[in-house]
């Protein structure tokens, strides 16, 4: 195995991220609002222009993508963790620790104090994962998309990321500057 590292998209990974997002849709699509044939359908600008609004990351290990994490300012000291997902094969390697890490330092970065997010009911490893970081139930639910039985719980955090919890094994690669929108 090697190092797991973790660098940001810029607007020119558009092709990566289109690619590692689908994969995500694919295999994951009860954890995602959007789905794969909506996402499917967007062109090449919407994809570059999803990058511009969005801070996203990706883990690699070697040259293999395996992860993806994304980062949206939403308010005031506040940013929502997006689009997480590990690649199955690389599932209890602490990928997504990494990535949650990564996400976190650009929060602190950037003075986002609160972050959160939504997790599927019954994605108890995702829960764990992000536990694991500080993050706790805020006693929100709600659809994980309009007019679907499948529900989804909030979850939050709001003390920032120290030195001391950064992994060694990550390589640190700053982020491109917050963008406004929301998506």
């Amino acid at each position: 195995m090697t190092t797991i590292s973790v660098r940001p998209l810029s607007a020119e990974d558009w092709a990566l991220y289109r690619a590692v997002r689908l994969a995500a849709l694919a295999d994951a699509p009860e954890a995602f609002g959007s789905t794969l044939k909506q996402e499917q359908a967007f062109t090449d600008d919407r994809w570059r222009e999803r990058l511009t609004r969005r801070n996203q990351f990706v883990a690699q290990d070697g040259a293999e993508v395996c992860g993806l994490i994304g980062i949206v300012p939403v308010g005031p000291g506040l940013a929502e963790l997006v689009s997480m997902w590990v690649r199955p094969d690389a599932r209890g390697r602490r990928v997504g620790d990494h990535l949650v890490l990564e996400a976190l330092r650009w929060t602190s970065d950037q003075g986002f104090p609160r972050v959160e997010l939504w997790v599927a009911q019954g994605n108890d490893p995702a829960e764990r994962l992000y536990a694991r970081h500080g993050f706790q139930r805020t006693g929100l639910v709600q659809p994980v998309r309009e007019g679907e039985p499948a529900l989804e719980f909030a979850m939050a955090r709001t003390e920032p990321v120290t030195a001391g919890q950064a992994d060694s094994t990550v390589r640190h690669t700053p982020a491109p500057q917050a963008a406004a929108d929301r998506q």
